[in-house]
């Protein structure tokens, strides 16, 4: 009788362990996922050491919205078209299962180009305006001279943008955003492997989208301190980062 309690305890904690983990997984896939931020890519919007949460629904579903990417389809359900300026999670066109986070400049059948360090669409210079920020700007593990601008998009939305002020990229080629494809950005213009660099990375498929970026509900500087070490956490946790709205 003792064997038979011992069993069905077992038991009970597996299933709730396994329906747990169930739940778990469909609140990762369908509604909210948190992503850990490891490079300099996306400074200054995002640091490294920050953690946001990503929404999933925010362009709908596809196979890249699920855990290693099961491969079930090629289709998008309940498929909706993200916005010029979105923070996009996204797989790497290279691999398809690789998370990167960008911000969406070009759509489908826009011309993209850097003339004289600006950048053009569609033949039309994107308006910036010079700030100062009050923090260095990396490239891994090293800071940067850099000016930083908000950007206004066509449609309206402002961002940071920040440049190097020795070696910033300046002009290119035109890039022509294939039909169903994205051309992503890092803010950190100058230390970010993006849609520029088309064997790495290049135009994103709109079924590589995971999700929008939304906010930021943890940040500690990895450079300045480990979270193993609490006792320097005064040191390396950005309590100002918290809970902060992404846009």
């Amino acid at each position: 009788m003792k064997k038979e309690k011992i069993i069905k305890k077992i038991t009970e904690n597996i299933k709730t362990l396994v329906g747990a983990l169930i739940i778990a997984i469909i609140i990762r896939s369908l509604i909210i996922q948190p992503f850990y931020i490891p490079s300099s890519s996306m400074e200054p919007t995002l640091l490294i050491g920050d953690r946001i949460f990503v929404i999933k629904y925010s362009y709908g579903y596809s196979k890249h919205s699920f855990p290693f990417s099961p491969n079930f389809s090629n289709e998008r359900f309940f498929s909706k078209n993200p916005n010029q300026g979105d923070l996009v999670v996204f797989k790497t066109p290279a691999d398809n299962r690789t998370d990167y986070i960008k911000r969406l400049i070009g759509m489908p059948g826009d011309e993209i180009q850097f003339k004289n360090g600006e950048i053009y669409i569609n033949n039309k210079l994107i308006l910036r305006k010079k700030i100062n920020i009050s923090y260095p700007i990396r490239c891994g593990k090293f800071s940067l001279e850099t000016n930083t601008y908000v950007e206004t998009l066509p449609n309206g939305v402002e961002h940071l943008a920040t440049y190097s002020i020795e070696n910033t990229l300046q002009n290119t080629k035109k890039f022509k955003v294939p039909e169903n494809h994205y051309f992503l950005m890092g803010d950190n213009r100058d230390c970010s492997k993006d849609s520029r660099f088309l064997e790495d990375v290049g135009y994103v498929n709109k079924l590589n989208l995971v999700g929008k970026a939304k906010m930021i509900f943890f940040s500690n500087d990895t450079i300045k301190g480990s979270l193993m070490k609490v006792w320097g956490l005064h040191k390396s946790f950005r309590f100002e980062r918290t809970f902060k709205k992404l846009k």
